[in-house]
């Protein structure tokens, strides 16, 4: 097609980024991390020529979290790959659509994450979902190049008029199905944003101290909501102590419920992640139901639980029936291709985890799949500052997500967003009675307006 586009040049730009204060989630604990940006210039078949731009952060903490390799090999690691990655890219001289390059590089993303861990003697190797971490910079960028030398905003661009329909990757019954199909025409004007409670966030004014970070913004749960009116919160669970997770969710739930109040506000969401902590399903449905004989209303407002055993569905081949007949359990980061996918689905897993960083060209495939047969999936964060929260809060206002998008890079590190970017998109970085306000995302490509950032 006309429309399809080759890849020219591709510029990596890197930066260190320092938490405001420490995220911590898992069994791990975030000070630092390496963000990554990319430049990408490409020509459509018209000759015509533009930019495209993408970003996000090589977070090791969560892509490859083996707690036997010190956190400075990983990082270190997955900046080479996301440069031999590029190096890869360089090599795709055939024209394509975004979506295309994608996967036709994907295997040898595979190939080059486990030869990098091999040269550096890092075993296991980084989990697949790490190397999908490196990749997914370049990927928006290309997505946002694609809108922009074609004129068109990038979430046009998945129609038949740009691209091949969705058999090639999903079989012949979505023959004659496009990604456009199941896509919002337009943003949503509004999107709610999921506030994260993290294992280390203060959660009352009475918890607060002078070594608070004191920047004017707030330092624990009441004072957010007070700040921004949050009514979507999720809430890290450690996974291996019930009594804590219980009183956590129920403290947060809490406070929701009181502050909310004063704000003459009643809706309250809350969901549970324990990254991949749980031994079993068992500990999710023991959880859920002590939740329930302490306080019914809070039970009724988990709207689902998110990746609560290890990303391996291949290790226990957990059956996450159980936890489904109580609420829709999401799988994150076992999700990583099309195959697990449909092996999470075998296993009773409810829906899935989009997230930028895995790959937006991923995400398309993944949305027009689940859309199509009735799985609900939801809008993920990876604490994305900057461009990146502005694609991810995008992404979720053009699909059709279980409620709203996660965003707390404007909790802990509000400093790697650039005061431009924070001006122009003031409503997706500054919220509104717990929501962001989309009317920025317009022109071409990804709807950075990238001309007013530079």
């Amino acid at each position: 097609m006309q429309s399809d586009i080759r890849i020219l040049e591709i510029e990596t730009h890197y930066s260190h980024e320092v938490a405001r204060t420490p995220l911590k989630f898992g069994a791990v604990v975030v000070d630092a991390v390496e963000f990554c940006r990319v430049r990408a210039k490409v020509e459509n078949r018209r000759g015509d020529t533009a930019d495209g731009w993408g970003g996000i952060f090589l977070m090791d903490f969560w892509g490859w979290p083996d707690p036997n390799l010190e956190h400075r090999a990983k990082a270190e690691a997955m900046h080479e790959l996301t440069e031999r990655y590029v190096e890869l890219a360089r090599g795709h001289r055939a024209f394509a659509h975004p979506i295309d390059i994608f996967f036709e590089l994907e295997e040898g993303l595979r190939d080059l994450n486990q030869a990098l861990c091999a040269e550096r003697g890092l075993a296991p190797a980084q989990p697949f979902l790490g190397a999908l971490v490196c990749a997914s910079p370049l990927d928006a960028a290309l997505h946002d190049a694609f809108g922009n030398v074609n004129g068109i905003d990038s979430y046009c661009g998945y129609g038949p008029e740009f691209m091949s329909d969705l058999s090639r990757y999903l079989g012949p019954d979505f023959r004659g199905k496009f990604v456009a199909d199941y896509l919002r025409p337009a943003y949503l004007p509004r999107v709610p944003i999921f506030h994260l409670v993290g294992g280390l966030d203060k959660l009352t004014r009475g918890e607060l101290t002078d070594d608070d970070p004191d920047d004017g913004l707030p330092n624990c749960l009441a004072d957010w909501i007070a700040y921004e009116g949050m009514y979507c919160l999720k809430v890290k669970l450690r996974g291996s102590d019930l009594d804590w997770d219980v009183e956590r969710t129920l403290a947060v739930y809490d406070i929701g419920r009181e502050e909310l109040g004063k704000l003459g506000q009643d809706e309250l969401h809350l969901t549970a992640d324990t990254n991949e902590q749980c031994e079993s399903p068992e500990y999710i449905v023991e959880y859920l139901n002590r939740v329930r004989e302490r306080s019914g209303d809070c039970f009724d407002r988990i709207l689902y639980i998110e990746q609560p055993t290890e990303r391996d569905l291949d290790a226990n081949r957990h059956d996450m029936r159980p936890i489904a007949a109580l609420k829709p359990v999401i799988v994150d980061e076992s999700l990583t291709d099309l195959a697990t996918f449909d092996q999470a689905m075998e296993l009773g897993w409810s829906g899935i985890a989009l997230k930028t960083c895995k790959g937006h060209s991923a995400d398309m495939i993944y949305l027009a799949k689940a859309r199509e047969l009735g799985i609900p999936y939801t809008v993920q964060d990876l604490t994305n500052p900057g461009i990146a929260l502005i694609h991810s809060v995008g992404l979720g206002a053009r699909s059709y997500t279980m409620l709203g998008v996660e965003a707390n890079s404007r909790q802990f590190f509000p400093a790697s967003t650039s005061p431009a970017e924070k001006e122009v998109h003031r409503g997706i970085f500054s919220l509104t009675n717990g929501e962001a306000d989309t009317s920025s995302l317009r022109g071409t490509g990804l709807g950075y307006q990238m001309d007013r950032l530079l």
